[in-house]
């Protein structure tokens, strides 16, 4: 069995749940980090099956002392920097704090291992947020496709992720980027777009409610299993040497596929249900990202088990059981 110790930021997230769970069946030890929450009741709701296989600590990115506490505590050979504000609409609405979060917390992540333990390896979680509206000419995005974001969120990542690099040469440091493309599941926050499209759709199925509100119809995005792309953070990390790698499924789908596929399963009338609001678009659009992973694929072998199509009936099987218990 695998004695090694990972530490993980963000570990009551979405991939820091999947993670977690997959870490613990390759027999590693696992730390987390979890914010203070005036509300702690769901706080750590995705983490109930691995609960009390799991250990917990109260930290935060903006606070360096308490990354320093925990990392002189848990003696982590491997750190997951997962934890961030990673809703790209929202980072609009508070600039700042996405910036002292997702840019300026990832610096005190390198920050706080550099005068901790330099040994330790950093997976940080880079996005494809980071392209904004740059593709290449054959219409995919890569680890050479330039950067040029167009939300604070975008921007906060390409702050993380130069400045990752720039530990890694200056330091030598094994700090490594994952540059994920969209990535889902029935643990995706419901405000993000895939699962506020599954669950209201279940929720007009059982006559809950009347109407699914969304805003560009027409955006694409490579939408990929958060199942799947945890396994290739682990991969990315178990690397000679540190690099960045894109990790993607290479095809893409626009927010109406996304609806009609799932309208379609539901038996759901789109005309009837469906409807557009300025609300929800944002001041700058990212119109298409797909990605291309050969690199990860050639370096790991990873390929993903999920479609889009399985993907979207796992999402929609869960909201089903949820409703009819």
């Amino acid at each position: 069995m695998n004695e090694s110790r990972a530490l993980i930021t963000g570990i009551n997230g979405q991939d820091g749940s999947y993670l977690a769970e997959f870490l613990l069946k390759k027999g590693y030890e696992v730390w987390g980090i979890v914010k203070r929450n005036s509300v702690a009741e769901t706080q750590t709701s995705r983490l109930d099956s691995i609960f009390d296989k799991i250990n917990l600590r109260y930290a935060d990115l903006t606070d360096l002392s308490s990354l320093i506490n925990v990392i002189q505590e848990c003696h982590p050979d491997e750190i997951y920097n997962l934890a961030a504000q990673s809703h790209v609409r929202i980072s609009f609405d508070q600039p700042i704090y996405t910036a002292n979060v997702t840019a300026l917390g990832t610096l005190n992540v390198l920050e706080a291992v550099r005068l901790t333990n330099k040994k330790i390896r950093i997976y940080q979680a880079s996005s494809s947020e980071m392209f904004g509206n740059n593709i290449d000419e054959d219409g995919f995005q890569r680890e050479t496709t330039p950067m040029d974001p167009v939300s604070p969120y975008g921007c906060s990542k390409v702050f993380s992720y130069n400045i990752c690099n720039n530990y890694k040469n200056s330091y030598g440091m094994y700090v490594t980027n994952g540059i994920l493309f969209n990535h889902e599941s029935p643990r995706r926050g419901t405000n993000f777009v895939t699962n506020k499209v599954v669950k209201t759709a279940v929720e007009i199925k059982r006559g809950l409610r009347d109407k699914l509100v969304l805003g560009n119809l027409s955006s694409t995005r490579d939408w990929g299993h958060a199942k799947d792309y945890v396994e290739a953070m682990w991969m990315i990390m178990q690397q000679h040497n540190p690099d960045n790698y894109v990790c993607a499924t290479g095809q893409s789908h626009s927010v109406l596929d996304l609806v009609t596929y799932v309208f379609d399963k539901l038996d759901l009338d789109i005309e009837k249900h469906l409807e557009t609001s300025t609300k929800y678009y944002r001041p700058e659009e990212l119109d298409d990202l797909k990605g291309d992973s050969t690199k990860l694929r050639l370096a790991t072998g990873w390929e993903p088990k999920y479609t889009f199509e399985s993907m979207l009936d796992e999402m929609i099987e869960y909201w089903i059981k949820f409703y009819t218990k």
